[in-house]
């Protein structure tokens, strides 16, 4: 079947992980995209490691199914290749520093003069106007701006996440908004200029902490593994470890003491009845949770949960995720090239009944520069000469091992 966004053309002058990854996104789903990188070294997660047989993990996430462009955006030539691109494209999104694009000539206005189809996607980390405008924005910093680090870690220790949360928020709510926004065109023929905050994506996933504070006035605490509104909802020990369990009903209370913890004079105590009073008394709850789980492994113990219906999970190490066995029964690992090799990467979460995500290759730095010079309707001899004169780059990907 034919990918949803096949047909849709995509310039994207972007850097790091939040636009990349909204980019990505409708690559997966088909668009074409134009990755805009600069002549020296392109994209900065380009080099943030080699862990991927010679490139960066990040990059390789992030960059499957584009084209890449390296020129140099600050010579007028450079510029006016990305502008013609622009002229003739869907969608554009930037998350250049703040004021950078529009410097360039390249800003949201300007840009839907001269095609008034355009959606226009600008990203930055605190959006336009207000204190914070012109902050140079990264992830854990956000994260910190957020409130995101001050409810994650333990009581005795604030972290920040072990992923790149505020950056993958704002890029999908970039990818969401952009959807959105071709769909309106296609009942009006109009485009848009959408301007995402990474600040106010990630306070819009801090969710129920926010409204906490907001109304009770209350900082919720930090909990480590556990859930500052469920219990119980942690992890408990068992022979040979620990497994986590979370109990999110009363009914599901029951369960977990009569079926899995044979304890069914629990079921009845008043103390834990229902969550509000599991949550009043959590000490006592986890430590009877726990005087229990010690007698079976974690292997005994997660069959006797799943048998039971109670949510539970085993804390998975990253080597056990890249062979867990229901990403493998669903097939979700496909081959793509990279600069170096074929890797394994994972399709998509979104499964289409007629459509595979278009799992397109990771491009070298370039390789597709010389043809979109071409296709911005310069002349196969100016193209030459921008090549020459450095204005542009082309790097030629070597055939995989």
């Amino acid at each position: 079947m034919t990918p949803p966004l096949d047909g849709f053309t995509v310039v994207a002058l972007e850097q790091a992980v939040a636009a990349p990854l909204a980019t990505r996104n409708l690559a997966d789903l088909g668009a074409r995209v134009i990755k805009v990188e600069r002549v020296d070294g392109g994209d900065l997660a380009r080099g943030y490691d080699n862990a991927v047989e010679g490139t960066g993990a990040h990059f390789v996430w992030l960059n499957r199914g584009k084209e890449s462009l390296a020129v140099d955006l600050k010579s007028p030539a450079g510029a006016d290749v990305v502008r013609r691109l622009i002229g003739r494209a869907d969608v554009f999104v930037q998350n250049l520093a703040p004021g950078a694009a529009a410097r360039l000539g390249l800003g949201a206005d300007r840009l839907r003069a001269e095609n008034p189809g355009l959606v226009v996607a600008d990203l930055s980390g605190y959006g336009s106007g207000g204190p914070m405008a012109e902050r140079k924005a990264y992830d854990m910093l956000i994260q910190a701006e957020a409130g995101l680090i001050s409810i994650t870690g333990t009581p005795d220790e604030p972290v920040k996440t072990g992923i790149p949360t505020a950056d993958i928020a704002a890029g999908m709510y970039t990818a969401q908004s952009v959807l959105a926004a071709l769909l309106r065109r296609a009942r009006t023929g109009g485009g848009a200029t959408i301007e995402i905050s990474m600040l106010e994506a990630t306070v819009e996933w801090m969710g129920h902490a926010v409204y906490t504070q907001l109304h009770t006035g209350r900082q919720p605490p930090r909990m480590g593994l556990g859930h500052t509104a469920i219990a119980p909802y942690d992890a408990y020990p068992t022979l040979d470890g620990q497994m986590l369990i979370g109990v999110q009903s009363d009914r599901g209370w029951r369960d977990l003491v009569t079926k899995v913890l044979d304890a069914p004079e629990l079921a009845h105590d008043e103390r834990f009845a229902t969550n509000v009073r599991r949550v009043r008394h959590r000490a006592e709850c986890d430590a009877e949770v726990a005087r229990r789980t010690g007698r079976w492994t974690t292997a005994e113990l997660d069959a006797r949960l799943a048998a039971a219906g109670v949510p539970a999970a085993q804390v998975k190490q990253l080597a056990d995720v890249v062979g867990h066995p229901q990403l493998t029964a669903r097939r979700r690992w496909r081959p793509i090239g990279t600069e170096f090799a074929r890797v394994d990467a994972l399709l998509p979460p979104a499964t289409f009944d007629d459509f595979e995500a278009r799992m397109g290759d990771v491009p070298a730095l370039g390789q597709h520069t010389r043809a979109l010079l071409l296709e911005a309707g310069l002349t196969e001899a100016a193209a030459d000469r921008a090549l020459d004169l450095g204005v542009a780059a082309q790097h030629d990907a070597p055939a995989p091992a």
